[in-house]
């Protein structure tokens, strides 16, 4: 299981998902994100498909398994 930090933004791009943007700039496009808002600051922990292919294509997708907020 993988765990990243970062900032959740909303795309609006192909019907509109979350994205969690590290501080290295690193987009992963989030599958399973529940009750997020933009801006908010989280640490999520799950997967990481990188060879996935998705209609956003913002980035490899991250299926979330729990997300928390950054303390």
């Amino acid at each position: 299981m993988a765990k990243l930090t970062g900032t959740i933004q909303k795309s609006d791009l192909e019907g509109g998902h979350w994205l969690l943007v590290t501080a290295k700039g690193e987009q992963y496009q989030l599958v399973g994100a529940k009750g997020v808002k933009a801006g908010q600051e989280v640490v999520v922990e799950g997967s990481v498909d990188r060879g996935a292919m998705g209609i956003g294509m913002t980035g490899p997708t991250f299926t979330v398994k729990k997300i928390s907020p950054k303390k």
